[in-house]
């Protein structure tokens, strides 16, 4: 009969306890969180709420060539996460995400107008009543020359440019809202 006491007893300690497989998880989520770190270019590391032993080793990360010598860092660098701003450096990694996606969609779209302006005739007046703001003449200038350049085989700077310009058109739209 006391032994069932002792036990129930333990039940309250219980609560704190986490077990060998947690903390590992735990560890490789902070490591991966690590990488991410790693995979930053410099301006985006510069922006990050780090502290600057951290930093420093993220810096080291991305000098180190030999894959053992890579595995120890990201571990090294996962417990200095322990005691770092998790959630600050999650919520600035998530903003760099969400940027990245926006450019890339813009992107797309940028693409997927410039082929429609060459190959569509009534597409250049549906781009300008969405778009306002548009320099009109640069873009009949631009829209003409690219297929200029296209019926005679050449090059396509023109193109280049046109889609450059739909790109800035796009941008600002959505930076304006």
């Amino acid at each position: 009969m006391t032994d069932r006491k002792f036990f129930d007893d333990d039940s309250e300690q219980d609560d704190d306890f986490v077990s060998k497989t947690q903390r590992k998880k735990e560890m490789h989520a902070l490591q991966e969180l690590g990488k991410q770190l790693v995979e930053l270019n410099d301006e985006q590391l510069a922006r990050m709420p780090l502290e600057p032993k951290l930093e420093a080793a993220v810096v080291e990360m991305r000098r180190i060539r030999h894959r053992e010598a890579r595995r120890r860092q990201l571990q090294f660098i996962g417990r200095l996460m322990r005691d770092a701003d998790q959630d600050g450096i999650q919520a600035a990694l998530d903003q760099f995400n969400h940027q990245s996606r926006a450019s890339i969609q813009i992107h797309h779209q940028a693409e997927q107008w410039r082929d429609r302006l060459l190959t569509e005739p009534d597409a250049l007046q549906e781009f300008i009543d969405q778009h306002p703001g548009v320099d009109i003449q640069h873009l009949r200038q631009l829209l003409r020359q690219a297929q200029k350049e296209a019926s005679q085989n050449k090059a396509p700077s023109s193109a280049r440019k046109l889609f450059k310009e739909i790109r800035d058109t796009l941008s600002e739209a959505a930076l304006n809202g």
